[in-house]
């Protein structure tokens, strides 16, 4: 048996519920390892990229932002979205990438609070692309 249970949850489902031997995290301020036995810990996450170890093989996935507990050997996400590479709709993501970028183009000179999100739509969109390019 492995020495860390990794659960993702989401508004809709838990996305993934696995023993696993260790977990990268996508910390807000840079990446997080997680090792059997860490101290227990709350940290915000950003939309990246998840990444989590198995006997060995290393497996992905797409969390959203949000946050990650760890506390007596259990990883828990939860996150808007957690998506594996095959989950992930690579021309959905293409499209979320145009409108994030139109309308970074039209909201330039005006709102910087619509300039903010159209950024971080776009961040979401390209790391969706990266978690499904990278495992295709």
């Amino acid at each position: 048996m492995s020495g860390l249970t990794l659960r993702v949850i989401t508004p809709d489902r838990i996305a993934l519920d696995e023993q696993t031997d260790a977990v990268h995290l996508p910390g807000l301020d840079g990446s997080i390892g997680i090792l059997p036995r860490h101290a227990h810990m709350v940290a915000a996450l950003d939309a990246g990229e998840l990444m989590y170890r198995t006997g060995g093989r290393e497996q992905t996935l797409f969390v959203a932002g949000g946050f990650a507990e760890v506390r007596e050997g259990t990883v828990r996400v939860v996150s808007q979205a957690g998506e594996l590479p095959a989950d992930i709709d690579e021309e959905r993501a293409r499209a979320a990438e145009k409108r994030a970028r139109e309308r970074m183009a039209l909201t330039s000179k005006g709102d910087p609070i619509d300039l903010i999100r159209a950024q971080a739509a776009l961040r979401r969109a390209l790391m969706r692309l990266s978690v499904k390019t990278r495992n295709s």
